[in-house]
Formats: structure tokens, sequence, C-alpha cells
């Protein structure tokens, strides 16, 4: 399928663990008489990865070895850089019910089957480690590492075979898996396209790295997260409104491609950095944008961290090129967007609001000013607020 142009997915080989209609069936029928465990939020959005080969090349839940692999070196234990171990946890109580060899069904939080999964291993989940190496801290205050602490105490791995890599997935028209991004790419005739990482709407600050990119590669592809995200993100359908006005009226449609991104947001900052380029390069990116605090939350880590973790790796094995931006800002003195890199213009030359108070403005029914907002993404801000 894949022509000289496209790279090729991490590892080499685009996973896909979606079984067969037959195979579907047999599992259906056999799923009730099997232990049950019900996958927290972020282990749906991992097993949706997975299955579609956004993972690639993970087969299935980190074994032991990659976990404390991926934990102290940043890579798994073939080699290949993967900087976040992707687990299924129980609590000690159900692991100790479940034989290695034995099938287990894996559940969505409504009790629906998503996939079964053949155990092969059975091993503490190290939560202290994951913590301290993939987040940087062990502060319950980090969502990400809340996350990791309210999991189980046993890591479950082993075959995996899923039946629905999830029911009643949001945006279906968009969801594209890494597959499909690769057969547009390829029908488009890219051969280098960026990928943006984003949870928040488009700002002129990303537009103007986006388009900045752009003008290097072929393809742009906004590519926003729509998994498990924080209390505070603004909602993923007010994200693809304001998404989908902006491409129509400020980029080059012919050029740019939006799909959505399935994961769970896990607020790693540079560990995360590098895993969402590992993803990109899965959906058939040549090029990814990190920006400033990339995945960053609160102030766990610095400004740029996220940027230099990519020299630590081997930029063959990575495979995808980092794009580092500088924080942009519309600059008064020359009349356009700019950065540090590109102006000499002092901070009062600046066009710089903080978040508090752009939302203050937009829950006042106010348009922050154009220089840091198209007009159009500020009025379905300020009806989403006001809704």
């Amino acid at each position: 399928m894949s022509h000289h142009g496209l790279i090729p997915p991490h590892g080499g080989t685009l996973v896909n663990l979606v079984v067969d209609e037959t195979r579907a069936a047999e599992l259906k029928q056999q799923a009730p008489q099997m232990p049950q465990i019900v996958l927290g939020d972020r282990e749906q959005c991992d097993l949706e990865m997975l299955a579609i080969g956004a993972f690639s090349p993970l087969t299935s839940f980190v074994g032991e070895k990659d976990f404390h692999s991926i934990c102290d070196e940043i890579k798994l234990t073939k080699g290949l850089p993967w900087p976040a171990p992707i687990t299924c946890t129980v609590s000690t109580a159900v692991a100790d019910t479940i034989d290695i060899g034995q099938p287990v069904a894996l559940n969505d939080d409504q009790n629906r089957l998503l996939a079964v999964l053949t155990v092969s291993e059975k091993y503490a989940h190290d939560k202290q480690k994951e913590a301290e190496s993939v987040f940087r801290t062990t502060e319950d205050a980090h969502p990400g590492v809340a996350v990791t602490m309210q999991q189980g105490d046993v890591c479950l791995s082993g075959k995996l075979e899923v039946i629905t890599a999830r029911h009643d997935p949001q945006f279906p028209k968009h969801r594209l898996t890494p597959a499909q991004t690769r057969a547009a790419f390829d029908e488009k005739g890219w051969e280098t396209v960026v990928a943006f990482q984003t949870r928040n709407p488009i700002h002129r600050a990303h537009e103007y790295i986006t388009k900045c990119a752009l003008e290097i590669c072929d393809g742009l592809l906004i590519h926003p997260l729509v998994g498990q995200t924080q209390k505070g993100d603004i909602p993923a359908d007010v994200r693809m409104q304001c998404y989908e006005v902006l491409i129509r009226d400020y980029y080059s449609e012919k050029n740019t491609f939006l799909s959505v991104l399935p994961a769970a947001m896990r607020y790693a900052g540079p560990r995360e950095a590098i895993l969402h380029a590992i993803i990109r390069k899965n959906y058939g990116c040549t090029h990814f944008i990190v920006g400033r605090d990339h995945a960053g939350v609160g102030k766990y880590y610095g400004t740029y961290d996220a940027q230099r973790i990519f020299d630590d790796l081997d930029p063959i094995a990575l495979g995808i090129t980092p794009l580092k931006f500088e924080h942009s800002f519309w600059c008064k003195k020359s009349g356009a967007m700019a950065s540090d890199k590109t102006t000499n213009s002092t901070p009062e030359d600046r066009v710089f609001l903080s978040g508090t108070k752009v939302r203050e403005m937009l829950a006042a029914g106010e348009r922050p000013p154009v220089e840091f907002t198209r007009p159009e993404i500020a009025d379905i801000l300020i009806k989403a607020m006001q809704g």
C-alpha cells in the first residue's frame, strides 16, 4: 500500500489488533464465561490506540521487561524509543483469580465488551517508578500521576484480540485510523506531512507556527486530541467546530487535513512529546511540531524541556523530525506574528493575553483582539461559554 513516499510506521509494520467477524463472533460467545475487567478512561483510550496501530510496534499492553525498560531508558527492550508504559491494571484481589493462559474480557465503563486478553504475564505495577520516570513527580496534584495512582497494583499482558475499538465513538467521520490517514496522504501525493498536536482551540500563535511548518512540508495534519482530558479543557465538540471554521476560512484546504486523535492526555510533558511524535509517525507524518511546554501541566516542566528531550534520542530510531518552535505573538512593531527569533521588539510591542484573561473576556461576551484570536473562533467560544 505504502509507496516510496510515506514514512514507515514505528518498528516498520502497522499493527492492527481488530479481529475478523468470525473470530469476533466466537469471542463474543465465550466472553460471558471469562473474568470481566472494566477498563478505566485512560486504558479505554489506550486500547483503541493499540487496536488501530497508533501505538505500533506495541501489540498489547506492555509486559514487565518493557515496563522497566521504558521507565529506565525511554525504550522498549528491543531498542526502539518508547517513553511511557501502556498498561492494563487490576487489583491484587482480581489478579489472584486470573491464571496465566486464561482469557479475560476487557470492557468499557458501560460493561460493553471491547477485547479479549489472553494473560501471559501478571506483574507488580511499580507506580512510584512510573510516576518518577514518566511524570517527573509523584504528586497527586498532577493529573497524570493521579490516574496512575488510582490504577490497580498488578499489570496484565498477553495476546490482545480486539472486537470493538470503541463503542459510540465521537466524531466518527474525522476519527481516521493510521491506515486511513496514510491512504489519504498517499492519495494527495504528500511525501512530507507535519502534525500539530492540540487540546485547545487554535489561536493566532498556533496558526502561525503551523503555517511556518507547512511552508516546508507538503501537508499539515491538524490532529486534536479528543480522548481523556482534564476538567477545564475546552470540550472536544466546541474545539472541533473551531478547527473546521479556521481551516475553511484561514488555511489552504488542499494542504490541510483534520483528523482526531482518540488518545488520553497523560500531561507527561517531555516524555509525552516523544509519545505524541511516535504516534504521528504511525499516522504517516514525517515532521512533528513541538511547542512551548508541550503536553505540560502546571509548573511541572521547564518551558522548553519537551524540545530538549529530543536531543537525547537517536534521531534515526525515532524516525520523525521534531520541529521546535518558540513562543510566538503578534508584534506591533513589525505588524506581524513573530517570536524572539524573528523580532527585536520590547514586551510593550507584543500582544500578550493570559489564558485567564482570555476566558474572562469570552465569558463576558467580548472578542479578544484580532491579533490574538480570529473573530470567528472567538464567537464560537463565546457562544459555548454563554451556553
